[in-house]
């Protein structure tokens, strides 16, 4: 009788457990726009379809697991078939919070002071730069150039340059530089698990280089497209490829077996959609395109569908590129109308607006500092990097760019208070809180 009492209290606990995780899936779902997925597993799991729970719960739960897990394994006392999962996903630092850019109205005068930076000139493209990537650990740092050329940094090496007094005399932060494309290189990204380094350029080809490779200066693999490629973006997993070109679908490629796929599913055909920025949200749920045509656009992750379409988000001029906030549910945009704004990925409402800085010229970026408190944009009349609160819209610094004419990049990095400029001088800077 007493057994039969304390398995049944086992089952009670068990169905409180199974409930509070349905719960949490469900909310998780609902948070990240995933509407249908969520009533389908609120209805299969009689969850209610509203639950509350606080935004990335679920993944800070995992993440926590996770971490927990792999302690087992360093002290031998854990036989999970699973113990390796946890350095490949890309899951979220515990205890990190998003911040929730609609819960607030814009508070002018109460804006956040931006850390001053020091800069230093890396190097020099016999061309124009034209883009830069950061990779996701931090450690590294590539660009690419009108001259066709691709130069890898390392970002210890750097930081080497900056002090005062090198011990070891000049240090060169210039890793290698690989010559492959025959036309100008337009994105650059990181594998998220590996060394692998990716390129999109002009002459209508992706190519890889393992950055492991110390004598290699040319791809090891080769993807040819049918389309100038203006952008590329590694799925989370590493499994998928996105490619931006100027065609209006992006094109997605499963860097396995190389086969292409497009969405059957375009709600407007625009004669002038060119992708200038394609960009994953770090989950892979959702993926957002920038086009030519001034639209900003949202696909599903898995199906490949386009799901909303921002038409004119900058008027009639080009969105130049688009980014997702951590959690998935804002889009910031900059485009040459000289504004850069934030939408809510779920309605596609207009939810704050960054004005003060002039682009109309350059492909321009918006890109979010790593704590996603401040925005980071060029003004090309001025030829100044401008520094927005993200919360308030407020501008908190204006600083020379030191190139000269206005950059034409910036990226910043995931992991630190640093980020990269690339110029029209054919100039890479580099950036650090002082």
């Amino acid at each position: 009788m007493e057994n039969n009492s304390i398995i049944s209290e086992q089952t009670v606990q068990d169905g409180k457990l199974y409930r509070h995780l349905n719960s949490l899936i469900v909310s998780h779902l609902r948070h990240n726009n995933l509407t249908q997925a969520a009533t389908a597993v609120a209805s299969a799991t009689m969850t209610p379809l509203n639950v509350e729970a606080p935004p990335n719960k679920l993944l800070d739960l995992v993440a926590k697991g996770l971490a927990a897990e792999k302690d087992d394994v360093s002290r031998g006392t854990s036989s999970s078939p699973f113990q390796d999962l946890g350095a490949s996903l890309p899951l979220p630092r515990p205890g990190a919070t998003a911040i929730d850019f609609s819960s607030l109205p814009d508070l002018k005068g109460s804006s956040k002071g931006f850390p001053k930076h020091e800069t230093r000139h890396l190097s020099e493209h016999k061309n124009v730069a034209r883009c830069a990537r950061f990779s996701p650990d931090g450690r590294f740092v590539a660009t690419g150039s009108a001259d066709t050329s691709i130069k890898l940094f390392e970002v210890s090496k750097i930081k080497q340059m900056l002090l005062p007094d090198a011990k070891d005399g000049p240090v060169r932060s210039v890793v290698k530089t690989y010559y492959d494309h025959i036309q100008p290189v337009n994105d650059l990204d990181f594998h998220p698990q590996g060394t692998i380094l990716v390129s999109g350029a002009k002459d209508q080809t992706i190519k890889f280089f393992d950055v492991s490779k110390t004598n290699a200066k040319r791809s090891y693999r080769v993807i040819q497209d049918t389309h100038n490629v203006r952008s590329v973006s590694f799925h989370p997993s590493g499994d998928f490829l996105l490619a931006g070109t100027d065609h209006a679908i992006p094109h997605l490629y499963d860097i396995n077996t190389f086969q292409c796929y497009l969405s059957a599913n375009v709600p407007d055909n625009s004669p002038n959609g060119a992708i200038n920025q394609v960009r994953y949200s770090c989950t892979g749920a959702m993926y957002v395109t920038a086009s030519k045509d001034g639209a900003i656009r949202l696909w599903d992750g898995i199906t490949a569908n386009c799901v909303r379409s921002i038409t004119a988000a900058h008027g009639t001029a080009e969105a130049t590129s688009a980014i997702f906030t951590r959690d998935q549910r804002f889009v910031l945009s900059c485009g040459k109308d000289s504004t850069i704004k934030l939408w809510e990925a779920g309605s596609g409402r207009l939810v704050k607006q960054y004005l003060g800085a002039v682009h109309t010229q350059l492909r321009c970026q918006a890109i979010f500092n790593a704590t996603e408190e401040f925005i980071l944009s060029i003004d090309e009349l001025n030829n100044e990097v401008v520094i927005w609160d993200a919360m308030t819209t407020d501008i908190v610094a204006k600083w020379p760019s030191n190139h000269v004419g206005a950059p034409r990049w910036l990226e910043h990095s995931p992991v630190e208070s640093a980020f990269i400029s690339c110029g029209t001088d054919r100039s890479i800077r580099f950036w650090k809180e002082v």
